[in-house]
């Protein structure tokens, strides 16, 4: 190929813009394609809702094609998020992977550990990109934590909120304890040996507050605690390790690093010092859907493919089967 080939293939290829789709509009799936319409390199082609009206809205307001079937976007989209109840991720999904469509999935996968592991596998057979929604993965603070933690011993997370009606069709394990189950599963690397969990119900069927203590094979243990009927929020997270602690407010993604400052001489105790981590704070969305598509443009897995999703949900069931056993 010629220089000039070259340049006019290399120019091609930064015009194209990627052709992605929403499916789902309600509270969440309208920031997807608020932020997708925003972005450069990026074509905003439809969006899917099986509200009428409130498909037809946002896509008034985006400038883009509304549908109520995603079926009509089989044809128009190369990506896709999927922003749906979790109980139809399978049904809303396997069509857009059977077509080789990348895809966000709003996380969990699904509502089951079986149904997660066919749509990983038909990802895998097709070479589909799947990305799985685990949003706190991006916040700032999380991804901090993570380059500096090295061998925990102990991991404490609170995930605390007040009630509100979405995603009351799925318990509190799997609506908001699976984000700190996936990340102390990527800050301790290692098998689980054990766990332990109890959890009630309050205002729904479902359970709705819960605790969990993880034991890992390597020694570290993780105590995570998620409540949707709090009257207020927090959502912290502590690490220990050898000499040092970590503490990372979800919520302003700020961090607290502790640790012990050896003595110089013998007459001297070790002192403890503190410091708080400078991190530039940005919107966690932005940061997961920029990462779904460079992923897609450039073919690397994401940072949470289907293989990390599918963990999670193995892992939140095993919480609910020990929940289980103790109501």
């Amino acid at each position: 190929m010629s220089s000039s080939d070259q340049a006019t293939t290399t120019a091609s290829s930064k015009a194209h813009k990627l052709r992605l789709g929403v499916v789902g509009v309600g509270y969440l799936g309208r920031f997807h394609a608020r932020i997708y319409n925003d972005m450069p390199g990026v074509e905003l082609v439809g969006v899917v809702d099986i509200d009428r009206s409130t498909v037809q809205s946002v896509a008034g307001q985006l400038g883009c094609a509304a549908y109520t079937d995603h079926a009509d976007l089989l044809d128009k989209v190369e990506a896709v998020s999927i922003v749906v109840p979790t109980a139809l991720h399978l049904q809303v999904a396997r069509p857009f992977l059977e077509r080789g469509i990348h895809m966000l999935m709003e996380k969990p996968i699904a509502p089951s550990y079986e149904e997660s592991l066919e749509l990983v596998k038909l990802a895998e057979r097709d070479g589909v990109i799947l990305q799985i929604g685990h949003l706190e993965r991006f916040n700032a603070g999380v991804m901090a934590l993570g380059e500096r933690v090295r061998n925990p011993r102990f991991i404490e997370v609170h995930r605390l909120g007040t009630f509100v009606d979405r995603a009351t069709d799925v318990d509190v394990v799997t609506d908001l304890m699976i984000h700190d189950i996936d990340i102390a599963l990527s800050l301790v690397k290692a098998n689980i040996k054990e766990i332990a969990a109890v959890g009630i119900p309050v205002l729904t069927n479902h359970v709705d507050i819960a605790n969990a203590r993880l034991e890992f094979e390597n020694g570290a243990v993780a105590n995570v605690t998620a409540s949707r009927v709090s009257n207020k929020k927090l959502r912290r997270i502590r690490v220990f390790g050898q000499n040092n602690y970590y503490g990372l407010n979800y919520i302003d993604q700020q961090l607290e690093i502790v640790h012990a400052k050896p003595a110089t001489t013998d007459d001297e105790r070790a002192e403890i010092v503190a410091e708080q981590l400078d991190i530039e704070s940005r919107p966690p969305l932005d940061a997961e859907l920029e990462d779904f598509v460079r992923s897609v443009r450039e073919g690397r897995p994401p940072l949470v493919d289907g293989r990390v999703g599918l963990e999670a949900v193995r892992v939140a069931e095993l919480v609910k089967e020990s929940i289980a056993v103790g109501l």
